[in-house]
Parts: structure tokens; C-alpha cells; sequence
């Protein structure tokens, strides 16, 4: 064979090999912590079939939507590598808030609705922990890509509370406005299956609490009725009504669906007044500026406060309401 055609065909040969090959040697791309005193862990394994391998590598963009330059990280896009961000400082009770910032799956506000949290929490010995799952924007389905993310993280939380000082059976999910629809997933579908060669296919996933804060459409939206668990954990729902009168309906639906089912320790606060997203922010007065010291109120209630590794409250409710459920005869209604 000629030299010539020797090189052209080796040349060819390289570049199918080339193209053919996994991209599971990119570097993927972990950001800094948007706010000082935190620690980011990414969701998956670099090689995770879970993720898109030819944009792992690809830098977060921040604050795109802002007219207003801010030096603060509010919002991000471009999420393809899935993270937390850890807040442990001030963590005295074991217990842990995995926050799922919303922003209509077109961006995440991390700043107001992440960030904002951390010092709140750490006043009552909670560790907050900062949600940036991947986004429709982005190219990924919310009830799949985005909820997968919510219940890594919730893995990897319990996986890691005896190195991070957590109590595993206080770890639960705050999410808002779509934030919130990976939560009320999380609540009910939390053994969906993953990956079996994923280091943490065996850690449970289900959140030891939910809370929905003004919502997006819930799993039982548009008159669905999907199955409720045994053990389905303890929900606190709240939003404005008139002011933000859909998302007040969805957070009416699962309610009603949870309490229809005699689901226990739920609470829900629809207020008179207010609109949607915000977070913590005051609100000039309104009872709605008030929702997180009522979350407070019912976390305490349940025992989620009290010293790590007592049995909460919370914990017990539910087993004793998945006992009386797994002790009703086939057939026979249940509440």
C-alpha cells in the first residue's frame, strides 16, 4: 500500500475512534458556593449514566435575566453537572433543609430562594443545603432529570450524615414554586429506580418532612390520583391565595389528596394577602412575611428540633400510620 493512502486511512480510522469514544473523560464543571462558609458536592460520578457527557464541561451562567448588575449570585442556567451546596454551621439539632429553588424551570434563584435560608436556618440549629438541579431551559424534563436530582440529593445527604454531624432520619426537602413540584415528587416517588452501578442505589431517598411553598402543579394536579405510600412523610404546604390564586389551587390539591388518603402532620397556610416568590423576604407586614416562623412552628411540633438521634414525633406518626395501613383487610376502604 503507498504511503500516501497508508496515512489517509490511519487518519480516517482515528477520527471514528475518536468520535465513537464516550466522553466520560471531560472535566466536569463544579462551581464555586454562592454564598461564603458552604461546600459543593456534585450529584453524580463524572461517568454517571445519569448525565449528558458531552456538556458536563460547560460553565453555569449567573444573574442572566438581571437588568441591575449584582456582585451577588441570585439566579443560574446552564446547570449540567447537578450539585449542592452544604451550609453545616449551626447544624445543633442534626436536621437539614434540602432547598429546591424555583423559577419556572427556566432558571433557578438561588440567591433568594437558597442563599436567603442559610442564616435563618443556622438560627435553629439547621443545616441548609442548595439544590441546583437541571432545567427544561436546558434540555431536561423537570418530573424526570430534575426530580432524579432532588432524590440524589437526599442520598447523598443521608449517605454523608455521620461525616457531616446529621442526623439521617431528619433530612427532608423544602422546595418553591417548581422547586416545589421536585418535592411534592420526592413525597411520593421516592423509590422511582436508579442506576444499579450508582455508589448510592442503596441509600433511601425519601425525604423525612416536604414543605411546598407557593407551589407549582403537584403530582395530583388535573384530577390525578397516583399512588400515595405507606410511609409518606410529613407535608407543611403554604402559599398566598387571591394573590396568587393558581398556584394556591395547587397547593390545595395535594393537601386535599394527602388528607383525603388521613396522611398525618399535614399543615397548610393559605393567606390572604400576598403574591408569588420572594422566598424569606419581608413582605411590609402582611401575615404572609410570616410563613417560615409557622413552618418553624410545626417543625419543632414534629420534633425535628429537638437533640440528634431521638426519635422524632414526625418518625413515629408514620409508622404508626403505614402499621394501621399494612393492618386493613384487602378490599376494605381505606382513609
Amino acid at each position: 500500500m503507498k504511503p500516501l493512502l497508508l496515512r489517509l486511512l490511519l487518519a480516517l480510522v482515528l477520527a471514528l475512534t475518536q468520535r465513537s469514544a464516550p466522553a466520560h473523560d471531560a472535566i466536569a464543571f463544579v462551581p464555586a458556593p454562592v454564598l461564603p462558609g458552604g461546600f459543593v458536592v456534585p450529584l453524580f460520578a463524572p461517568d454517571s449514566p445519569s448525565l449528558r457527557h458531552d456538556r458536563i464541561g460547560e460553565r453555569e451562567q449567573y444573574n442572566t435575566t438581571h437588568t441591575v448588575p449584582s456582585a451577588r449570585v441570585q439566579s443560574v442556567i446552564g446547570i449540567h453537572n447537578p450539585s449542592i451546596e452544604v451550609h453545616l454551621s449551626g447544624a445543633s439539632t442534626g436536621a437539614a433543609v434540602i432547598v429546591a429553588p424555583g423559577g419556572g424551570h427556566r432558571i433557578l434563584w438561588v440567591g433568594p430562594e437558597g442563599a436567603d435560608l442559610v442564616s435563618f436556618f443556622a438560627q435553629h440549629g439547621v443545616a441548609t443545603v442548595i439544590l441546583r438541579n437541571r432545567l427544561r431551559v436546558d434540555g431536561y424534563e423537570p418530573t424526570v432529570d430534575a426530580v432524579n436530582d432532588a432524590l440524589q440529593a437526599v442520598r447523598i445527604v443521608r449517605a454523608r450524615a455521620k461525616e457531616w454531624k446529621l442526623d439521617p432520619e431528619k433530612i427532608g426537602i423544602m422546595g418553591f414554586s417548581a422547586g416545589a413540584e421536585l418535592a411534592a415528587w420526592a413525597a411520593i416517588d421516592y423509590n422511582r429506580a436508579v442506576p444499579a452501578n450508582d455508589p448510592l442505589a442503596a441509600v433511601s431517598a425519601r425525604p423525612s418532612f416536604v414543605t411546598l411553598v407557593y407551589p407549582g402543579p403537584s403530582p395530583f394536579a388535573k384530577g390525578a390520583t397516583p399512588s400515595i405510600p405507606d410511609d409518606v412523610p410529613p407535608s407543611f404546604i403554604t402559599s398566598p391565595g387571591s394573590g396568587d390564586q393558581v398556584h394556591a389551587l395547587w397547593a390545595t390539591e395535594y393537601f386535599t389528596a394527602m388528607l383525603t388518603r388521613g396522611v398525618p402532620n399535614l399543615e397548610m397556610h393559605i393567606y390572604g394577602n400576598g403574591v408569588h416568590a420572594g422566598g424569606i423576604k419581608d413582605r411590609g407586614g402582611i401575615p404572609f412575611g410570616t410563613w417560615h416562623y409557622r413552618f418553624v412552628e410545626w417543625f419543632r411540633d414534629l420534633g425535628f428540633l429537638q437533640a440528634p438521634s431521638l426519635p422524632t414525633k414526625a418518625a413515629t406518626d408514620v409508622a404508626a400510620y403505614a402499621a394501621k395501613r399494612a393492618a386493613t383487610p384487602a378490599g376494605t376502604a381505606k382513609p
